[in-house]
């Protein structure tokens, strides 16, 4: 009976279940509302960390002489997998949704955004700099993790551990304590800012429509529609994505395991996905193939790969935060996020004076947060919102990837 209880348990328990259980739990906590304020998604991941956290206490159990395992290296990688491609999904969604306008509609604001995407990450960095001169018993790894954590940038975390320097086990534990705050604190910021300002959110969305009116072109003559739903294009534009994003560019030599290596820079996957489904949304076509996807589908990839991205990182990101977890750590890292998010919303407003929406839009942007651009989606009930987090991303994302890296060789 125990044999026959433990092979249910193991059957029950499989890495699918779990997936899919923590989405549908975290999807339940979301729709939780406390005096208007909501997780929404980002409920997956509050119980992806929590999942995480157990699984770090517990990460194997017997059953008579049947071991369940529940987290190990081989589950580690699945969710990584699971990760990289929610994350495929939904950056590649936001770029087909921004693409028909994005490259139409530079303007002055496009400015705004670059400046707000770069200043961003230098007061998030200069404030890892900072903690790392008044904290002696922190490394730059650990501030580096930290900063990565508390901007939800894969791509810095990863450059983070590339260095000769880097203490790999602290770029990881330091992103695992801060990437929590650095998810749920822009989530909420974006929500609730616009209460406090008391902002008109129909009367916003109605001026930030019509400010920002873009003639597309329509396509002329005839083209093949390849399948209903727009999913050859939508894979055509990962494709693309990943082709940018493996592009590597050399930046110098670092010293690893007492070997040369030549250091890279690349955008990686979500970087590049954002810029192929750009540019697959502006042409619309390739040849003769129509490549316009339906809304509906569009928003569907997005909220999947959302959801997917969140449960990915966010196991992992649970059983990290407890390994090296101080509570100074934590609010490093807290203020890592809140500082750089503040003054990104004090210069957008007072500096380049954009609509509160496009303002928003870019924070989420230069704080490379994707959770955050699905709740400001919701709360503000237009994905036009997109294209301003689409313009500051790219270089947000170029600017942390460096930030990690001489945080560490520097500091």
């Amino acid at each position: 009976m125990t044999a026959y209880l433990a092979g249910v348990v193991s059957s029950a328990l499989s890495f699918i279940f779990i997936v899919f259980a923590i989405g549908a739990i975290g999807y339940l906590i979301g729709a939780v509302k406390v005096k208007g304020i909501e997780l929404g998604t980002a409920g997956v991941l509050l119980i992806a960390l929590l999942f995480g956290v157990l699984c770090h206490f517990v990460p194997s159990f017997k059953i008579g002489t049947k071991e369940i395992v529940l987290f190990n290296a081989s589950i580690k990688a699945n969710f990584g997998i699971v990760s990289n491609i929610g994350t495929a999904l939904f950056v590649t969604a936001v770029g087909l949704i921004a693409g028909p306008k994005f490259f139409r509609s530079f303007n002055k604001s496009t400015l705004a955004y670059i400046v707000i995407g770069i200043v961003v990450i230098a007061v998030g960095a200069g404030t890892a700099i900072l903690f790392t001169v008044l904290d002696k018993n922190m490394s730059s790894s650990m501030a580096v993790g930290l900063l990565t954590g508390g901007l939800t940038s894969t791509p810095g975390f990863s450059a983070g551990k590339e260095c000769a320097q880097a203490i790999e086990a602290d770029v990881t534990a330091g992103y695992g304590i801060a990437y929590t705050f650095g998810v749920l604190g822009v989530v909420l910021f974006v929500q609730i800012l616009p209460k406090i300002l008391k902002v008109d959110m129909p009367k916003e969305v109605a001026n930030f429509q019509a400010a920002n009116q873009v003639k597309i072109p329509e396509l002329k003559g005839k083209f093949l529609q390849v399948d209903p739903f727009g999913f050859f294009a939508f894979f055509v534009a990962v494709a693309v994505g990943c082709l940018i994003g493996a592009i590597k560019i050399p930046v110098g030599t670092i010293e690893k395991d007492g070997q040369t290596i030549m250091s890279y820079f690349s955008l990686g996957n979500s970087g590049g996905c954002l810029i192929g489904g750009l540019i697959v949304g502006h042409f619309a076509h390739i040849g003769g193939l129509d490549c316009r996807i339906k809304k509906e589908t569009l928003n569907f990839m997005r909220e999947l790969g959302l959801v997917l991205f969140l449960i990915g990182a966010g196991v992992p990101g649970g059983v990290n935060f407890i390994e090296k977890f101080r509570w100074t750590y934590f609010i490093y890292g807290a203020v890592m996020t809140t500082v750089p998010m503040v003054v990104g919303y004090i210069i957008a407003r007072y500096v380049f004076k954009l609509s509160i929406l496009n303002n928003l839009g870019s924070i989420t942007g230069g704080m490379t947060s994707t959770p955050a651009l699905g709740t400001l989606i919701a709360t503000a009930g237009t994905d036009e919102v997109s294209a301003a987090y689409a313009a500051t991303y790219p270089f947000a994302l170029v600017s942390i990837v460096l930030a990690s890296k001489l945080v560490i060789m520097f500091f």
